[in-house]
């Protein structure tokens, strides 16, 4: 028989990836005991519901120039972009105020095939063609993209950049733990619930990392199990008579015994929890309940649309067309996104089963600065729409739309009014494209924000728009700083090369961490500290003092 002590079983369990540390202290800090009297995270609404956030991390820096695109500025496009330039369709009015164009491919035409950028109602701004499907979740008001976002002396580095956006604190690397865990920990519940921030991916990130409280990280739900102990009866046995014994030992008087007790405690808990989720592939059936993207065909011959987490080529949107044949260009993400797709799935499971608030995933591969676009071929069907970056962009849609759908239609302790989904990349990169048919380490780039209590599109009657659904690109929602147009406006403001921001990420967090999951201002002070500075300008509009940037504090997004 392998005995293993309890420090060496911490240490395996941490270096395998099999859930870092599900337990935390009972020494409640004296924050934690404040946060007991404090906000409503984590507790259930008038509805009886409680509210929680997905959190979907582009690790590489996405180009947010390609992804909503400031067509109505003429310093988009040529010289600046040439090979990356997202043309205007010339059969729809770019002007037009309304909804956004959803291009529906039927049964006949590609997914993608549609090269165009989609306009956004707002007359400035488009959507990149590879995020079709964020189009009917802006349409229906429940989604929102915020441009021009960054944070004060921007780095242009990954590593420093990605910490300072999951720890909250710019330009601080003494800051160690993530702004997400704070308000966690901040909740009360951190020191009693087995599951309160979840991450599905190689590692926990650091926007769920702290040190006075576990969260927990999962690579593979369907091997979460002690010691990768066989997830059956008899296994299950096994794990438990392991923990048991272990809980009934005598540990030594000192300062970590209640954290040492409870990390094999909630560990059972934890195991017991996830034991109790489908998440193997048998278990994936989650369908869209309409045709999708107009495919009657694919719904007629299939009982129904397309699946909503694809991870298999049998799964992914279209393709199977009959027994004996099949239409590549009927995928609705790349082939190499179905790890993506199983974490994601994973991660809304566990949101909708389970009493956890936050979960979450990364996407990566987002660095380009090369071979950012394909080339154009003689038919058009290569191009500026499509390549690498158009490939990663396929996986956020079709991600937002799997979400938007699953959450309305699967329901159990979570639904789409209850949720908040929100997209995280460390910087932007730059408004001229480079040599190698990329572009480089720039500053602003966007986010978006989607769930059933998201302020995003508004039509009012008679075709007009109360509000639009794109916040600092142009058009109605951009009055406080302005987009200036041209080769000297806000493309190149930052250092008089780079988009220039007009908000801060803070800003963004702040508002979901407080109007969402039920923050006090209090709490929210200690979660993002930058806000009990004036100076920062996090909450109201104002003028960040480290680099002299105007900013419009917090988007009116919740």
């Amino acid at each position: 028989m392998n005995i293993i002590s309890r420090r060496s079983f911490l240490s395996h369990s941490a270096a395998l990836g099999l859930g870092t540390a599900l337990a935390t202290l009972t020494d409640v800090p004296f924050v934690m005991k404040r946060a007991l009297a404090e906000g409503s995270i984590g507790l259930p609404g008038s509805n009886g519901r409680v509210k929680k956030l997905l959190f979907i991390f582009l690790r590489g820096a996405n180009d947010g120039l390609n992804t909503v695109i400031p067509l109505g500025d003429s310093a988009y496009g040529p010289p600046n972009r040439v090979d990356l330039e997202i043309k205007k369709d010339p059969l729809q009015s770019f002007a037009a105020i309304g909804r956004a164009v959803f291009p529906e491919a039927g049964p006949a035409a590609g997914v993608y095939d549609h090269p165009y950028g989609l306009g956004l109602g707002n007359g400035f701004a488009a959507l990149h063609p590879a995020l079709k499907f964020l189009a009917p979740i802006y349409n229906a008001g429940d989604l929102a993209a915020i441009h021009r976002v960054g944070y004060p002396k921007q780095s242009r580095s990954h590593f420093d950049s990605q910490n300072y956006w999951e720890s909250g604190a710019p330009n601080d690397n003494n800051t160690k733990d993530g702004i997400l865990y704070r308000a966690m920990v901040e909740s009360g519940l951190a020191n009693t619930a087995p599951l309160t921030g979840v991450s599905i991916g190689s590692s926990l990130p650091l926007i769920l990392r702290g040190s006075k409280a576990a969260m927990t990280n999962v690579s593979d739900p369907t091997r979460f199990n002690l010691l990768a102990v066989p997830n059956t009866p008899q296994g299950n046995a096994k794990a438990d008579t392991f923990l048991a014994a272990a809980n009934r030992a005598r540990f030594a008087d000192k300062r970590d015994r209640d954290f040492l007790e409870l990390q094999y405690g909630n560990l059972a808990s934890s195991l017991q929890i996830f034991a109790n989720i489908d998440f193997s592939e048998a278990g994936n059936t989650f369908r869209d309940d309409l045709a999708t993207d107009g495919d009657t065909d694919y719904a007629n011959a299939n009982g129904g649309g397309y699946y909503l987490f694809p991870t298999t080529n049998e799964k992914n949107g279209g393709w199977r067309r009959s027994s004996t044949s099949t239409r590549a260009d009927k995928y609705v993400v790349p082939t190499s996104s179905y790890d993506l797709f199983n974490r994601l799935k994973a991660a809304a499971l566990v949101l909708n089963k389970t009493d956890a608030l936050v979960a979450g995933v990364s996407i990566d591969g987002w660095d380009t600065h090369s071979n950012q676009v394909d080339q154009p071929n003689a038919t058009g069907t290569t191009g500026s729409h499509t390549g690498s970056h158009a490939n990663l962009l396929r996986r956020v849609g079709w991600a937002m739309y799997a979400l938007n759908k699953y959450f309305n239609r699967y329901p159990d302790k979570c639904r789409w009014d209850d949720l908040a989904v929100v997209t995280l990349s460390e910087f932007g990169r730059t408004s001229v494209e480079n040599s190698d048919n990329g572009t480089d380490h720039a500053e602003a780039s966007v986010m978006f924000t989607a769930g059933g209590g998201i302020k995003g599109f508004e039509a009012g009657p008679l075709g007009e728009v109360r509000r639009t659904g794109v916040f600092n690109c142009g058009g109605t929602g951009d009055q406080s700083v302005p987009w200036q147009t041209g080769p000297t406006g806000t493309l190149f403001k930052a250092t008089g090369r780079y988009l220039q921001r007009n908000t801060d990420y803070r800003s963004v967090l702040g508002k979901l961490i407080r109007d969402h999951l039920g923050a006090t201002q209090e709490q929210l002070n200690r979660i993002v500290p930058g806000y009990a500075n004036a100076a920062e300008s996090l909450k109201a509009k104002g003028t960040q003092t480290r680099d002299n940037t105007p900013v419009i504090g917090e988007p009116d997004l919740v």
